[in-house]
């Protein structure tokens, strides 16, 4: 009876410790931490010592994944070849292996160094493979410190078997979601560089949401046939993004021709767009073929289009409603299939309330429309361009020219009234008068009084200074101390805050409480910009 129900009560303690150990395996993703839980139950309620689960790795050797009873050091040394020693036995014959008496085995290697083999206790060993299906994945191992009395150990061997089992299903559940995991990687980086290539354009730099989004917007409307109206201040690329539709859509393969409506008079802007007859006027001495017959079958790009008078309005509108026209002098209909892209600057619905603008011709050229955002809108696109034109530069003069972080900082700041096209010519402009191989703040001509675009906005019609437009948005209550926000502001005639700045100090006698009314700053916001931008005060 005692007998029994000392089986009962082992029986018992096993089946309690297979169900806290299938819990803490079905607990959590994180194999190590699973493992070294499991060997800690093992620990504590079979009484077994010195726990290990030692896993093949993709270098083909044995290595201890987790364990109870080591330190990270005796761990890191638990390292076997298939073969080697006991653990390397039991990889490689499937079967399992009990060592009554370590110190008395020659094969068992104690590699972990976690065993005092000088010692007068007896230790036994017992490891099971850890399988998946019928491969063996790696071994289960623990310790039992024996009392004198050598217990039976096929017991003890059944229930390790069982816990070994356990932990071959949930590394192949590990396996199996790893696995997922790394096609959904690998998916997710196909896709990533799938819609990469996708919204991006060549010729084209811009990382920007604003940018990306005018990147998806080409891309949307290039494969159609519909008219695009690209607008946006002078120098934010719309040449280069009708060339982009063009080269985007099937017509790819046929002519892109461009047209600076803004460029040419009435008499040579029908000419040029329709062609004329032998004899038509003075000097037509053959036929010509116009843009719009050069274009068939591609792209025709007019640009500035809102510069048009309003006596050709009514011309190119019937030949964009009819599809065909007449050279000048001819009266032969000439049918063309083109593609329509429009570009400008102006706002066209303000025209078109003016009457300088004919509402059905606005209608017919703003089918769909991209608007192309200013360079202030885009400033984390600036160290990109800077970048790209500097190299340019390095390439087509063999310099190998760089640019400090400072004066790229400056270049951050600016205000850009002429947009990426500024930016290029500021840029080429600094490298060619640059002595060294490094451009620095001082190098910019912005920090020289030699701005073009501030040159060019200082002065109105009349040669008198032009006041900025400064939005009430940039007053903030005296009582407040942050810096002025330039950036909600409105300085249309300045390139920087610092030429705005400037002005302000000199319109006013370089008072400088004066020129915080004037900008309606406060007059600790006036002084914290002035020592922002190192401007030293004149005194008279």
């Amino acid at each position: 009876m005692g007998m029994a129900r000392g089986s009962e009560k082992e029986g018992s303690v096993e089946l309690i410790t297979i169900y806290e150990i299938s819990k803490i395996l079905s607990s959590s993703l994180d194999l190590r931490k699973t493992v070294r839980e499991v060997l800690n139950v093992l620990s504590s309620h079979l009484k077994m010592q010195r726990g290990m689960v030692s896993l093949v790795q993709e270098s083909g050797e044995l290595q201890v994944v987790g364990a109870s009873g080591l330190s990270d050091a005796e761990i890191s040394r638990g390292r076997f070849r298939i073969g080697e020693g006991v653990t390397g036995n039991i990889m490689k014959s499937g079967m399992p292996v009990v060592v009554p008496d370590i110190a008395k085995e020659p094969m068992f290697l104690n590699r972990t160094g976690s065993r005092n083999l000088n010692e007068d206790k007896v230790i036994s060993f017992m490891g099971v493979p850890v399988k998946v299906g019928r491969e063996t994945i790696g071994v289960l191992s623990v310790d039992r410190e024996l009392d004198g009395q050598r217990p039976s150990f096929e017991g003890d061997i059944r229930f390790l078997v069982m816990v070994a089992n356990l932990i071959g299903q949930t590394v192949r559940l590990h396996q199996k979601v790893a696995s997922e995991r790394q096609q959904l990687m690998l998916e997710k980086s196909r896709l990533q560089k799938e819609l990469h290539g996708k919204y991006r354009l060549d010729n084209v730099i811009g990382q920007s949401k604003v940018m990306q989004a005018v990147f998806a917007e080409v891309h949307q409307a290039a494969p159609g046939k519909s008219t695009v109206l690209l607008r946006g201040e002078s120098g934010t690329g719309k040449e280069v993004i009708a060339r982009a539709i063009h080269y985007l859509s099937s017509r790819k393969d046929k002519p892109f021709i461009k047209v600076n409506c803004a460029a040419l008079s009435e008499t040579l802007l029908e000419s040029e767009l329709f062609g004329h007859e032998k004899g038509s006027f003075t000097g037509a001495t053959q036929e010509r073929k116009g843009r719009f017959e050069l274009a068939h079958g591609g792209t025709l790009f007019l640009d500035e289009i809102g510069d048009i008078t309003p006596s050709f309005q009514t011309k190119l509108l019937r030949v964009l409603q009819e599809r065909e026209f007449e050279r000048v002098g001819g009266n032969r209909p000439i049918k063309v299939d083109i593609r329509l892209v429009t570009a400008t600057n102006r706002n066209l619905e303000e025209a078109v309330s003016k009457g300088e603008f004919r509402a059905d011709l606005y209608y017919r050229i703003n089918v769909v429309s991209i608007f192309l955002p200013p360079l202030r809108e885009r400033r984390e696109d600036i160290p990109l361009l800077v970048d790209h034109f500097l190299q340019e530069f390095n390439q087509e003069n063999q310099k190998k020219l760089a640019i400090t972080p400072e004066a790229l900082k400056v270049m951050l700041d600016c205000y850009w009234p002429g947009n990426v096209r500024e930016l290029e010519n500021c840029v080429e402009r600094t490298m060619t008068m640059a002595r060294g191989n490094t451009i620095r703040e001082v190098d910019l001509p912005c920090q020289q009084n030699k701005c073009f675009s501030l040159s060019l906005r200082s002065y109105g019609k009349s040669g008198s200074p032009v006041i900025p437009i400064i939005s009430a948005q940039a007053a903030e209550p005296e009582s407040r101390e942050a810096p002025p926000d330039f950036q909600n502001s409105e300085p249309s005639s300045f390139a920087s805050e610092r030429e705005r700045l400037v002005w302000a100090m000199e319109q006013c006698g370089w008072v400088q409480a004066k020129a915080a009314r004037l900008l309606k700053l406060t007059s600790r916001q006036m002084g914290y910009a002035l020592q922002k931008h190192k401007i030293e005060i004149k005194r008279f």
